[in-house]
């Protein structure tokens, strides 16, 4: 098919009358989008959830380890008794 044809057969399709869309489909459609837009609430929640209980277990974990420390050198004895 050339470009015109294909401009022609989508002018068709857009002349035509849309197909009926059946009465309980918008109750249906309303149902389901509350109910993924309640999921993704939820999941949204537990995410920042789960990153605010990872920080505090991060800062509860710096607290205790201190990393930024220098932990005290064990291969000389301290020089006491000059």
């Amino acid at each position: 098919m050339n470009r015109s044809e294909r401009e022609a057969v989508v002018r068709r399709m857009l002349e035509q009358a849309p197909p009926p869309v059946p009465p309980d489909l918008y109750a249906d459609v309303v149902r389901r989008g509350g109910r993924m837009l309640r999921r993704r609430t939820v999941a949204r929640r537990l995410m920042w959830l789960l990153l605010f209980a990872a920080a505090v277990a991060f800062v509860v974990w710096a607290l205790t380890a201190r990393p930024w420390v220098e932990p005290p050198s064990e291969t000389t004895p301290p020089l006491t008794g000059w």
